[in-house]
């Protein structure tokens, strides 16, 4: 396998026919999930017009991208399949893509999917597996000529909470994420189109989230553009003692130290609060300067 080329992190993201611009502010991937049992919104978007709605809303309150999901990835969660995660993406992503200008991303494993969703206008494939579960779909995405976001995770979805262990956990992650990097690249994906992604929650305990964003500047020393999400996950709840629908100051609180330490996109459920957060903060650290 190749060695991933170490570069200067990039300063515009390619997403099909959008240049995202990185310099001077972080950008906002807001987050439009299309399952019955997600952990925060679950069932609250599966209505075409409440989704439509939502996106829209998004947009309106700078969402620079909107994810869309149709399979749940929360901890204990069970895989869908190919047709349910079909039928629950596809229609969403083709009228979000040909109603609102913003690109939309399609948060999946499979190629099957990735491939629809980017012929119903996707510009962006979010792979949780970092490109490892469907050897495939590194080749979808380099012939469609789109972005990717490939993230860490210990694990599946079904069992990355069962009892999270490293020996070195930023090694751990950071060579991870070169590996997904390394098939990336030797797939033919351009380095202006990877995102990487920690994997705040998967196959993490409560500390190991806490590291991570303490310690994003080595993730930052892979030279790719860094998505964090961090919105409402379960690791504020424990810490707080609260439910998904009182984690907002908490997601915030740890938005302005991910930002801080070099993360470039957000993913975020509350899009207006995070907007005038990452205002304030691309501020006060001089952003872009």
């Amino acid at each position: 396998m190749p060695v991933a080329i170490k570069q200067r992190k990039k300063r515009e993201l390619k997403c099909g026919k959008y240049v995202l611009p990185l310099s001077g502010r972080t950008l906002i991937m807001g987050i439009l999930n299309r399952t019955p049992d997600s952990f925060s919104d679950g069932g609250n978007f599966t209505d075409d017009t409440a989704a439509i709605r939502h996106a829209e809303m998004m947009a309106r309150d700078g969402a620079d991208i909107i994810d869309v999901g149709g399979e749940s990835t929360r901890p204990g969660s069970e895989p869908v399949g190919l047709q349910e995660e079909l039928d629950r993406t596809i229609p969403i992503i083709e009228r979000i893509a040909g109603e609102i200008d913003i690109p939309v991303s399609i948060d999946t494993s499979k190629h099957e999917v990735a491939l629809h969703a980017i012929r119903a206008g996707a510009t962006m494939v979010n792979d949780v597996t970092g490109l490892r579960y469907d050897p495939a779909m590194a080749g979808v995405i380099s012939r469609h000529d789109v972005a990717v976001s490939v993230m860490h995770m210990q694990g599946t979805p079904k069992n990355m909470q069962e009892s999270p262990n490293y020996r070195d956990l930023m090694g751990e992650v950071s060579d991870g994420l070169r590996e997904s990097i390394d098939i990336a690249l030797a797939r033919g994906i351009q380095p202006d189109k990877i995102i990487v992604d920690p994997g705040i929650g998967f196959g993490k305990t409560v500390a190991h989230n806490l590291s991570i964003i303490r310690g994003l500047k080595e993730i930052e020393a892979l030279g790719f553009p860094i998505l964090i999400g961090v919105s409402r996950k379960s690791f504020i709840g424990s810490l707080l003692g609260c439910g998904t629908s009182r984690r907002l100051a908490g997601s915030l609180s740890a938005s302005v130290i991910a930002i801080a330490n070099g993360a470039d996109i957000l993913r975020a459920h509350d899009v207006k609060e995070t907007r005038d957060l990452v205002r304030m903060t691309d501020a006060l650290i001089e952003k872009g300067l």
